[in-house]
């Protein structure tokens, strides 16, 4: 049947967001400032991952209830406990945060377990592993996990200069940076567990943030050989409001399986979304607000190669 185009963005807009350029910038700046004091005064609510602790993977005779395994764990003293599948529907890997004291200490939070496992479960309950997680190897994640953003970062940088020019790929790597700090500074003001996961989630961001930016580029580039006289201003505007369409219904697609994850997704990959959709409204902000508009303050060059086409006038705006 024919069905009405949804839209929410008009296929033509003529917003001035460069005229707002300065605004966004300060509020980027200072929001920016936010985050990295809320990072360092308040830190952040490191998971087992990277401060240590006790992992047990076990099998269950039926099909596992991680609720009422988690509700019975919960009551033993130990902290944060932290349960999810592991393969089959019967295995289960089982996290406990690092006691307080020597080994003898993790080895009787592993008897608490047990024994409570083998009461709630029964007899036929088997445990696979068990093995603590040091301050060494909890280092060597937090390690890897910044090496990993880094070369991340370095890699868009040197793609996008690659791919178009070298103010394009410092513009990108600022946007990129930006979403990474806002990101990492939701988990340090919420206090979310900040774990493998969230690892996982901030370079999830990253690539969302570039892919966003990459396309308002591209306009920008085409446009810039389409329309050599035009005002660098006026026309960063033009593929700002050519590609707004696609940018927020994107935005929105993604933001609607997130937000259902969130609600009926329960604890365990709550923050995991949380910090995915903030990631993804600060991703889309900056596409528009922070790496479309620092073309102007890097001196873009006007012209290009092999433009088929120059004149002053622009067609109708339309979506990417």
């Amino acid at each position: 049947m024919p069905m009405p185009r949804l839209r929410l963005v008009p296929t033509e807009t003529h917003w001035p967001f460069m005229r707002w350029r300065n605004f966004a910038f300060a509020l980027t700046a200072a929001l920016t400032l936010l985050s990295a004091g809320a990072m360092y005064v308040q830190g952040f609510n490191f998971g087992i991952d990277f401060a240590g602790g006790i992992v047990m993977e076990v099998r269950t005779p039926e099909r596992a209830d991680l609720g009422k395994i988690r509700s019975h764990l919960s009551g033993l003293g130990l902290g944060e406990v932290a349960l999810q599948e592991f393969g089959s529907p019967n295995d289960v890997l089982i996290r406990v945060q690092r006691q307080e004291g020597g080994d003898e200490a993790q080895k009787a939070a592993v008897d608490k377990v047990t024994a409570a496992l083998r009461e709630d479960v029964g007899e036929g309950i088997s445990f696979r592993r068990t093995e603590f997680v040091g301050p060494k190897v909890s280092g060597e994640l937090i390690e890897g996990a910044v090496i990993a953003t880094l070369i991340s970062l370095v890699g868009i940088m040197l793609y996008v200069w690659f791919r178009f020019e070298w103010q394009f790929g410092v513009g990108a790597a600022i946007t990129t940076i930006h979403d990474v700090v806002m990101t990492l500074g939701f988990f340090a003001v919420t206090g979310y567990e900040f774990n493998l996961s969230s690892v996982a989630a901030v370079l999830t961001v990253m690539g969302y943030s570039i892919n966003d930016t990459v396309v308002v580029y591209d306009r920008i580039r085409e446009n810039l050989r389409k329309f050599k006289t035009m005002d660098l201003q006026a026309l960063i505007d033009l593929c700002v409001n050519q590609t707004l369409s696609r940018t927020v219904m994107t935005s929105i697609t993604t933001l609607l399986a997130l937000v259902a994850l969130v609600v009926f997704g329960g604890e365990v990959i709550r923050s995991f979304c949380a910090s995915m959709i903030f990631g993804i409204l600060i991703g889309t902000y900056s596409s528009i607000f922070v790496a479309a508009p620092l073309l102007i303050h890097l001196k873009l060059r006007r012209g290009g190669q092999g433009a088929a086409a120059t004149t002053d006038q622009p067609a109708s705006a339309g979506t990417a």
